[in-house]
């Protein structure tokens, strides 16, 4: 009996498919995967087999290493050719390491989140200083951190607190909605979470991650960008224009 996430990409992969920056058709041998900027393109070069996920999410455009596999920095030029449904779940897991087990979790009301707050609160070592950053820093941090265009595709089921709180008023509704393709250019996009037609998996984030905990440090030691900065697809961050 197939399990949730099978029948999801088996109905899904009628046309295509949407997770995070990849496009999945399926084709005569298999499934095909591209960047989805890259659809229409003839002149990309052919990766085959699971493990080249790994290579290919490596680095971005310029040849620089990516960090964060969910920044919205996927490099282009590439068609990666998988010939199972087996071989689509591990490569699609290389490209957004637990993003599968999380949408599972989620759809299958099993998913867990923990507060911002509880995750600095348990930090040790040099990082316990990051739970002295106050709700106002908090606030722009995760307001230019984790917005999707520049920072982190993922959308955000995570509080600031116990109490409930907004991870961060600076962001749009739709950051905090499964229902809303955060990948998708222009108005964000209806996601496989909610529609009928299933075109899109959501890139879930169910706790704050390692790099955002060490931006708080820095924001509690001074050391981090001002906040009308934006932050790149590294987690670092490039003053406006």
């Amino acid at each position: 009996m197939p399990g949730l996430l099978e029948r999801v990409l088996e109905t899904a992969l009628t046309d295509t498919l949407f997770f995070g920056q990849i496009l999945i058709r399926r084709s005569d041998q298999g499934f095909v995967l591209l960047h989805r900027d890259d659809q229409h393109r003839e002149d990309l070069h052919v990766f085959r087999g699971a493990e080249s996920a790994i290579e290919i999410a490596r680095y971005d455009d310029a040849g620089n290493y990516r960090p964060l596999k969910t920044a919205p920095n996927l490099r282009h030029g590439w068609q990666l050719e998988l010939s199972t449904l087996e071989e689509l779940k591990c490569g699609l897991d290389y490209f957004y390491p637990g993003r599968l087990s999380v949408f599972v979790a989620w759809k299958t009301d099993q998913l867990c989140t923990t507060p911002l707050r509880d995750t600095l609160d348990r930090q040790s070592g040099m990082y316990r200083l990051a739970a002295k950053i106050s709700d106002e820093q908090i606030n722009d941090l995760i307001g230019h951190f984790c917005r999707s265009d520049g920072g982190c595709l993922r959308t955000i089921l995570w509080k600031r607190d116990q109490h409930g709180a907004i991870a961060s008023t600076k962001l749009p509704a739709q950051k905090f909605d499964p229902a809303y393709d955060q990948a998708a250019p222009g108005p964000r996009s209806p996601t496989a979470a909610t529609t009928a037609t299933l075109a899109a998996i959501p890139l879930l984030c169910q706790e704050p991650c390692n790099l955002l905990v060490a931006e708080c440090r820095n924001v509690v030691k001074g050391e981090s960008a001002p906040s009308d900065a934006t932050p790149n697809a590294f987690g670092a961050t490039t003053s406006e224009k």
